[in-house]
């Protein structure tokens, strides 16, 4: 006899690293969810910007019904129609030449950190090691690409962290240039961090990486795990900056809400990426090819884009009254549809207190750190859903407020 699931079936089967809220979503359209009770909320927290287009959006699902029945998996020993024509659109639009298929942002770091450490071996010897990330930086959940990251809480606790990875501090070109020597084969950044508190990069910053690793014959490469697939106003991040990265990863928005993740490269540099040295098993399969190409081509188009920037105007404009009215933000920042909102000093630390207001006000949000309200929502939010889900966001907020 079936059973309806509960949020208490998640403490009893489910392993304890997640703290999920009490409600179950169990159906989703556009910008709106629905739970188990028929509760409605506005998401803007878009599944921590993975669904670029909402839930259940007809060009992705008339994509994922077409090739489900038409074929799902082949092994890496078979290439497939689906995983190609991705991989070209991606090469065509963007400044890589060759693409590596995955199935999340952690593989398409994990791929990335790999190739940038081989092709320096292989290039300059295997003094040629070091890598240079950021404090407050965020790469993934792989040990490898945990330890990369700048955040110690993420990697302690497992034992030795891998050696020759160096944190510098973000937009601080100075700090860099004290960490970067001819043994350097990488500097790994993100156009705009994400967990570490929705910080955009300066331009003269990641103009001032490119040209050290130039000097140093390092690699530059950009983690658009977030930032990618119309994100931010632009298809990828670094066209804001005018700077072009080395290697490139991306995930998240690029497939809609079906695991997917690429890592894009130079010809030059993915040829270190030679047979046998890296793989995937689920890397390039048609069902998350097919739809990984549909979001691509859906997003990458000038209404759509401009569409971002036209939503940035509003959400900014919303934030900024709520602000005027009650003080609880002290920064609103971001690019195009990743925005945060820094908590004041009357309220630091309290950002993930909205987060359960706001679910019972019957809107979704996120945290970006304990100090920075997050919000990720579909690219494509209709304009009546902005303004509904900011008046129930701004009554969470008033809760807070009068919680002191």
């Amino acid at each position: 006899m079936s059973t309806t699931p509960t949020r208490q079936d998640f403490d009893q089967y489910m392993a304890p690293n997640y703290s999920p809220q009490p409600v179950i979503p169990v159906h989703g359209e556009g910008s709106r969810l629905w739970d188990q009770q028929g509760h409605e909320y506005i998401d803007f927290a878009g599944g921590i910007a993975v669904n670029a287009l909402g839930h259940c959006h007809p060009v992705l699902v008339d994509a994922l019904k077409t090739q489900g029945e038409t074929l799902w998996h082949l092994s890496n020993v078979f290439t497939n129609e689906p995983a190609l024509k991705l991989a070209k659109s991606l090469v065509e639009r963007t400044f890589a030449d060759k693409v590596f298929l995955c199935s999340s942002g952690g593989e398409a770091n994990e791929a990335a950190l790999k190739l940038a450490r081989r092709y320096a071996v292989e290039h300059h010897g295997e003094h040629k090691d070091k890598i240079i990330s950021f404090a407050k930086s965020f790469h993934g959940r792989t040990f490898f690409t945990v330890s990369v990251g700048g955040q110690p809480k993420y990697s302690q606790g497992f034992g030795p962290v891998p050696g020759g990875i160096l944190h510098a501090d973000y937009n601080d070109l100075d700090s860099v240039r004290q960490l970067m020597g001819d043994d350097t084969c990488a500097i790994m950044v993100e156009p705009m961090q994400g967990e570490g508190g929705l910080i955009p990069a300066d331009p003269e910053f990641l103009q001032g990486l490119r040209t050290l690793c130039d000097e140093h014959n390092a690699l530059l490469v950009f983690d658009e795990v977030q930032t990618g697939v119309g994100r931010t106003g632009k298809l990828y991040a670094y066209e804001h900056y005018g700077v072009t990265p080395d290697i490139l990863t991306s995930a998240k928005a690029l497939g809609g809400g079906f695991p997917v993740g690429a890592m894009l490269a130079t010809d030059d540099v993915a040829k270190s990426l030679a047979i046998g040295t890296h793989g995937s098993t689920y890397g390039g399969n048609p069902l998350a090819s097919a739809v990984a190409l549909a979001a691509l081509e859906f997003i990458d188009t000038p209404d759509v884009l401009a569409g971002v920037n036209k939503r940035h105007d509003l959400l900014r404009g919303h934030l900024e009254r709520i602000n005027e009215k009650h003080g609880v933000f002290s920064d609103i920042r971001g690019l195009g549809l990743l925005m945060g909102a820094q908590m004041s000093d009357a309220f630091e630390g309290r950002a993930k207190e909205i987060l359960p207001l706001a679910i019972e006000e019957g809107a979704m949000a996120l945290i970006a750190g304990p100090n920075v309200l997050r919000l990720a929502p579909s690219l494509v939010m209709p304009e009546a859903d902005i303004e509904e889900g900011m008046a129930r966001l701004e009554r969470a907020i008033e809760r807070l407020v009068a919680k002191g």
